[in-house]
């Protein structure tokens, strides 16, 4: 379902890298094929320990550039715009501190839309942001991360150790006032040999107030966020847990096989407010690597997510005053588990 080129640079303390992704009708309502940036930047390793970079690049949140998954799917974290998401901005990396790596970034805006015959007005993109499907609602602006991680060894495994800090202004395009976000995370990758134990807690907060032309309040307990051309509504607070254990299992004496790498993941949008069910996100799988495959088999249970099925049953005809399809990222009315097996082979050349 997926076509992309990436280019990547390197050329004494010059480094690069882009990537720009190709989707045929896998937007809402099979809409035609659509297209997007998923990286474009630039970087300068000062030295050794330092790095700076420039262009559509990974904000720093979490234990890792894709949370704490090794899924297809990802977790939870990824759907509400806190892992692997991408925006324009600058990038500051330290590592001279002993034991500790430390980010530092600013990003101007998110990642601008795609092109193509979309569903949607903002949608088209990879990473889960705010976006204005009306005309009268958010776009994000200012965001500022930090992060902190700390190598150590804690009950027998390497471990590394960390927080995360976002805050991002919301730029109104209606008659409400600005609004912003914040989120903090704690996380943890603590490794024994070839197994890995990933952590993560984090609290989200976005402070919105969607009004009508007249200005009239609609809600300010949900927001609209966007990715793949499909606009969905997400829960204004929460708190999203989510863990993941995985064993890396080399096999040398198999000519058709070089690893395989089972995991189960635990992960859920757990909402303070009232009448909004939790969004529940359960994968068991393996992850396959053969010469250049590299293959996904997994088995997805949830009770929230977009992506695992239910939508049709909980989905109005149109979008909503907010301009997004009733999600199960917000109120998640149907609170009804559903499965999905997914089985993704990917060639790298």
């Amino acid at each position: 379902d997926t076509f992309r080129i990436n280019l990547d640079y390197e050329r004494g303390p010059w480094i690069g890298h882009a990537e720009y992704r190709f989707y045929p009708g896998y937007g809402a309502n099979n809409a035609d094929s659509y297209h997007f940036p998923r990286a474009a930047w630039v970087g300068y390793q000062l030295d050794q320990k330092d790095q700076i970079i420039a262009g559509l690049n990974r904000a720093p949140f979490g234990p890792g550039p894709f949370g704490v998954s090794q899924s297809w799917f990802f977790d939870q974290h990824y759907y509400v715009g806190l892992s692997d998401n991408m925006n324009l901005g600058i990038k500051y990396t330290v590592e001279r501190i002993e034991d500790w790596t430390l980010d530092f970034a600013y990003y101007a805006r998110s990642a601008p839309r795609g092109g193509g015959n979309n569903f949607s007005r903002q949608s088209s993109r990879f990473s889960y942001d705010v976006v204005d499907e009306t005309g009268l609602g958010y776009e994000e602006s200012h965001q500022f991360n930090l992060r902190a991680i700390y190598q150590s060894t804690l009950l027998g495994a390497d471990s590394s150790l960390g927080a995360s800090f976002l805050y991002q202004v919301l730029d109104s395009n209606g008659r409400q006032s600005n609004g912003d976000r914040f989120a903090a995370s704690v996380h943890s990758v603590l490794e024994w040999g070839n197994w890995n134990l990933t952590s993560q807690l984090s609290y989200s907060k976005f402070n919105v107030d969607y009004q009508d032309a007249d200005g009239v309040s609609l809600t300010r307990d949900l927001v609209t966020m966007g990715a793949y051309d499909f606009p969905t509504e997400v829960a204004a607070e929460m708190w999203i847990p989510a863990v993941s254990l995985s064993y890396l299992y080399e096999t040398p004496t198999l000519t058709w096989l070089d690893s395989v790498r089972p995991f189960v993941e635990y992960s859920s949008l757990l909402k303070p407010k009232g009448g909004f069910n939790d969004s529940n996100f359960i994968t068991l799988g393996s992850a396959w690597a053969s010469g250049n495959w590299y293959i996904y088999s997994e088995m997805v249970f949830s009770d929230g997510n977009d992506f695992v099925g239910n939508r049709e049953v909980s989905a109005p005809a149109e979008p909503d005053a907010t301009g997004a399809l009733s999600g199960q990222f917000g109120a998640n009315e149907n609170d009804r588990w559903q499965t999905r097996f997914n089985l993704n082979f990917g060639y790298y050349f």
